[in-house]
């Protein structure tokens, strides 16, 4: 407002109530007027503010809630998920390592001529031969393991039935039809650990059947937590990947066959977004970890407050994956865990944007924020200035 306006009007103000001490009134309403911008202080940028992001040197981007917008993010959230994340699910069945402990047994067709005994049996008259077991043995660093007049046989990432065909091999013309048997006695490489908000921590040992997720959260005693609160973090071959339990049980292709090394963490870690401006309440706002909507989201804030919002001015703040901008987020400024801040604005004044809003996912640590419309600002300047000219006209009736 420029100061000639401002002395118009508080002087028309100042005949409709007929102050005497317009002077005094005049002098205190201008310099209220000349420090405008801290005089009356919003709780929060204005909607021409945020748009205006994105013209400084380092454009923080301002992108319009669409529903093109809404269907990449929903994608995004697909993609994130196990059956896509991790799409090596094939059974690989079990694969002997570094550290397991084998038994071995071979068996030689009469007459045994290298292995165990002939005897006659009394009663058959027939040859017989008795199996011979050696001893357990840890596979060494290299990945192999000694069978007497075999030598090393490499063991490492071998199943069982190929270990036994391959020590039957090199048994071959030195012992009479060898047949072999090999046992893991301890299985210390295929294993899947389970830890977090389980009934027990556990490091479950996996077989050839092909264990799925949530066959490791069983033999852990199940999750401590209310399944709709509970959030599943699978960690593989150096790449985090966490989905709502909820939404793995709901959905079979998730309950993916694991793998050695898979690491997975239950947690209850509530989500939630802050609501600020002018909403029905400013405050942290919980929600579950099957996510929500921003049409949700308003919802449980209370809406908008009539008297003060700006229906074009909803944002949302966030910290978005590089990945969901067609250029990777090129020329974007990053924070240090390479996350790209945007600001997202949803017009609730356009009917379509209410539709929009129902599939518009919002995300842990989002901040929602509803500008105050241009009128509030006119309203809290007339509030103040009114008081002001009052307070001073008291003063004058005071001193009559």
């Amino acid at each position: 407002m420029s100061l000639s306006r401002a002395s118009n009007f508080i002087e028309r103000f100042g005949l409709l109530f007929r102050l005497p001490a317009l002077p005094v009134a005049l002098s205190l309403a201008l310099s209220g007027c000349a420090s405008f911008p801290d005089w009356l202080a919003s709780s929060g940028p204005s909607k021409a503010q945020v748009a205006e992001q994105k013209k400084v040197a380092s454009p923080i981007p301002v992108v319009e809630v669409t529903d093109a917008v809404a269907r990449t993010l929903m994608a995004a959230q697909t993609h994130a998920s196990f059956a896509v994340a991790l799409p090596d699910m094939t059974t690989r069945g079990y694969a002997v390592g570094p550290g397991d402990t084998l038994e071995v047994s071979v068996w030689e067709a009469p007459p045994a001529l290298l292995f165990g005994t002939t005897a006659i049996d009394p009663r058959a008259g027939a040859a017989t031969s008795r199996v011979t077991t050696f001893p357990e043995q840890m596979v060494a660093a290299d990945g192999t393991i000694n069978v007497p007049f075999a030598g090393a046989i490499p063991v490492a990432g071998k199943s069982p039935w190929a270990i036994e065909k391959e020590i039957a091999r090199s048994l071959s013309g030195k012992a009479n039809q060898p047949q072999v048997l090999v046992r893991v006695t301890r299985n210390a490489t295929a294993n899947v650990t389970v830890v977090g908000e389980v009934g027990q921590s556990v490091r479950m040992p996996l077989t050839a059947k092909g264990e799925r997720l949530l066959d490791a959260l069983a033999a852990a005693g199940g999750v401590r937590q209310p399944v709709g609160k509970t959030t599943i973090q699978l960690s593989r071959g150096g790449k985090v990947v966490a989905m709502p339990l909820e939404a793995i049980i709901a959905d079979p292709a998730q309950n993916i066959v694991l793998q050695p090394g898979d690491v997975l963490t239950a947690t209850f870690q509530p989500l939630s977004f802050v609501a600020l401006g002018a909403t029905g309440k400013n405050e942290e706002i919980p929600f579950e970890a099957q996510g929500i909507t921003l049409a949700q989201a308003l919802g449980r804030i209370g809406g908008l407050q009539d008297a003060r919002a700006d229906a074009q001015g909803v944002f949302i703040f966030r910290f978005e994956d590089p990945a969901i901008f067609p250029d990777g987020g090129k020329g974007l400024p990053q924070t240090p865990e390479g996350k790209v801040p945007v600001v997202y604005r949803a017009d609730l004044k356009n009917p379509a944007t209410f539709l929009v809003a129902q599939n518009f996912p919002l995300k842990n640590k989002d901040v929602l924020y509803v500008s105050n419309a241009p009128s509030t600002e006119l309203q809290k300047f007339l509030n103040i200035l009114t008081s002001s000219i009052f307070s001073v006209s008291s003063l004058v009736n005071l001193g009559k």
